[in-house]
C-alpha cells in the first residue's frame, strides 16, 4: 500500500467520494434504495478489512474502480439470493436523481449510527427503558414489572434518557 498510515481515514475519503456512484451501481442491478445502501456498507466493510489485512490495491486510484466492481457483484448475488430481482436501469443521465434518494438514506443510516453509539453511553438502566418502550415497544406497565420498578420510575428514567440523547446527538 503507498503508505496509508490510517486505512479508516483512507476509506471515509473513499466513502465521501464514492457512495453516490456506489450506490447507484447497486441500484442499476435492481436492488431498491435501502437495500442499495446495505449493500454498499457491507461492501465498504469487506474493503476495510482488505484495507487492514493489506490485501486491498496498492495503488490507490485504483480503489474506486475495485470496490465498485465488489459493490456490483455483491448487488447481483443479494438480488439473486434473495429473489429481490426487477429489470436493470438503462444508464441514463437521471442517475443523479436516484443518487438524491440515496443520499437522504445513507445520511439517515449515518444518523442511526450515531443514535445508536449514543443509547450505548447511556446507564445500563435507561438503556434498558429505550430498548424496551422505542425497539420493543412495549408499553410502559411492561417495562416497570420487568424490571421491577414503578412506572413513575420508568417515565422519570426515559426522560432522563431522551435529554442524553439529545445532548448527545447535538454535541
Amino acid at each position: 500500500m503507498d503508505s496509508v498510515s490510517d486505512p479508516i481515514a483512507a476509506l471515509v475519503e473513499l466513502v465521501q467520494n464514492e457512495r453516490s456512484t456506489l450506490t447507484a451501481i447497486a441500484r442499476r442491478e435492481g436492488l431498491g434504495p435501502e437495500d442499495s445502501v446495505e449493500h454498499v456498507h457491507e461492501v465498504l466493510c469487506h474493503f476495510l478489512q482488505l484495507l487492514l489485512r493489506g490485501d486491498a490495491p496498492e495503488d490507490r486510484a485504483a480503489w474506486p474502480a475495485y470496490v465498485a466492481t465488489m459493490t456490483k457483484n455483491a448487488a447481483r448475488n443479494g438480488r439473486r439470493r434473495h429473489h429481490r430481482s426487477r429489470p436493470h436501469d438503462e444508464i441514463g443521465p437521471d442517475i443523479r436523481a436516484d443518487a438524491l434518494d440515496t443520499e437522504d438514506l445513507v445520511a439517515a443510516a449515518e444518523e442511526h449510527v450515531r443514535l445508536r453509539a449514543c443509547v450505548d453511553q447511556l446507564c445500563d438502566t435507561q438503556r434498558a427503558v429505550v430498548t424496551m418502550r422505542f425497539l420493543e415497544e412495549r408499553d410502559g406497565e411492561d417495562v416497570a414489572s420487568i424490571l421491577g420498578i414503578t412506572r413513575g420510575h420508568v417515565d422519570v428514567l426515559l426522560h432522563r434518557a431522551k435529554q442524553n440523547l439529545r445532548a448527545c446527538m447535538l454535541s
